[in-house]
């Protein structure tokens, strides 16, 4: 390890999902380079990610867009310091591609191996742009994959206080962008189209879950957007759908925001952040803020390119990983199911 007076550089790959990504960052905070080779186009198509397709694209991507991170950042592997890799939670096909070329460049050079949580990431990604912000918070991580409310209690230290139930947030999101003819990715064409929409003009239900009052539920509020439809072709009524996109984001939104104020309420912190694909939503943003601003809570969220999945967001955990001694051995594997705090 260097000593405190020197900088430690990463080099960190992401390959969870549908993004092929590499980025070099420097002493936890400062990104050199943030390389994102996006698969979007390729799966709309498909009305969704193909997890085989997924997996031979970033076969093919994944030395391109490592080669170009460390050009960017105008580093080569003598300069690195410790090669971060996300290996759970994801896809299991395209999880090892990153996590096989991550073990092929430690091998082949000595350089430290640190597996990397995809959540942890996510969280880690509020302290790129804020430089101010240490533990302790509350984050809420919202994506296709992940709804989590979580504690943060120090770098690398995670309780997670609620969990999705059923379907994440996103995964909501895009269910219902197809139902109302929007296509993939949902996040996004529902957010704008919301925007021309009445939030209030269709009542869709706030679940809670019994007896776990962090926890998330979106399947019934997905059920019932659906109903809605059916019932509204049936009886021959044109759909409005400014007002039902707008309507089903209120909803999700609503809930966010409720169980995330309880808890930052329940746990005295002063901080509270967001994170993952649908941190970049704007009308959570917006609902977020204004909560925060209520309560007097110091509200943090990354830039939209730090939102969706991106390997800069690895670095950062990584970089703190890596200070506190972690290290991976050779036969470090994906786990698609990886739980937070879990190694």
């Amino acid at each position: 390890m260097k000593m405190n007076n020197q900088d430690v550089v990463i080099l960190a790959i992401e390959s969870s999902c549908d993004e092929t990504a590499a980025a070099v960052v420097k002493n936890g905070r400062e990104v050199l380079s943030n390389v994102i080779y996006s698969q979007i186009e390729l799966h709309t198509l498909y009305g969704g990610v193909v997890p085989e397709i997924a997996s031979r694209k970033h076969i093919e991507k994944i030395n391109q867009v490592i080669e170009e991170a460390l050009r960017q950042a105008d580093k080569t592997l003598k300069d690195i310091d410790a090669i971060a890799v996300t290996y759970g939670p994801g896809l299991v096909g395209a999880l090892l591609v990153g996590v096989s070329a991550a073990k092929a460049i430690s091998f082949a050079t000595g350089i430290p191996l640190i597996g990397v949580h995809h959540i942890e990431g996510h969280i880690s990604a509020n302290y790129i742009e804020n430089l101010e912000l240490e533990p302790p918070f509350i984050c809420l991580v919202v994506s296709g994959g992940h709804s989590h409310l979580v504690k943060v209690a120090d770098y690398g230290q995670y309780e997670i206080l609620g969990r999705t139930r059923d379907d994440a947030a996103g995964e909501a999101f895009d269910k219902v962008a197809r139902a109302i003819g929007l296509g993939y990715p949902g996040g996004p064409k529902i957010d704008k189209v919301s925007k021309e929409g009445n939030p209030d003009a269709i009542h869709f239900p706030r679940a809670k879950v019994e007896g776990s009052v962090y926890d998330f539920s979106f399947s019934g509020l997905k059920s019932s957007v659906l109903n809605y439809i059916n019932s509204c072709e049936m009886k021959g009524i044109p759909l409005n759908v400014p007002d039902i996109a707008a309507s089903f984001q209120k909803a999700v939104v609503d809930v966010l925001v409720e169980h995330s104020m309880d808890a930052v309420e329940k746990y005295g912190f002063q901080r509270f952040a967001i994170a993952g694909g649908v941190a970049s939503n704007s009308g959570l943003r917006e609902a977020m803020k204004k909560a925060c601003a209520e309560k007097n809570i110091e509200f943090y969220h990354p830039s939209p390119i730090y939102c969706t999945d991106n390997a800069a967001m690895i670095g950062v955990a990584g970089y703190y990983e890596y200070i506190q001694g972690t290290r991976s051995a050779l036969d470090l594997n994906a786990v698609p199911n990886l739980k937070l705090g879990e190694r």
